[in-house]
């Protein structure tokens, strides 16, 4: 399933990424520092997203108090929430 995630206190606009039993693809930001973001889509490319939110989650950028890596984690983690919902629902 295709997600998009705005994102917050960074210099990139959104993240869109796959999500397909919980393992990541496609992922591509809008906006940002070009070559570091391509080189993190590339990174997590085919990985699980239990992995990502664990290795990305709390980086922060400079003063800032998150980052695009850090983002994707929170991206990846309303994606697999929704994903439990969903499956709840059923």
């Amino acid at each position: 399933m295709n997600y998009k995630y705005k994102t917050h206190g960074v210099c990139s606009r959104s993240i869109s990424f796959d999500l397909e039993d919980n393992i990541v693809s496609n992922v591509m930001y809008d906006g940002g520092c070009h070559g570091n973001l391509q080189g993190i889509a590339k990174l997590v490319e085919g990985k699980d997203a239990r992995d990502i939110i664990n290795l990305l989650s709390g980086i922060k950028c400079g003063y800032k108090m998150t980052s695009c890596p850090d983002q994707l984690s929170r991206a990846l983690q309303d994606a697999l929430n929704d994903t439990q919902k969903d499956g709840e629902e059923e």
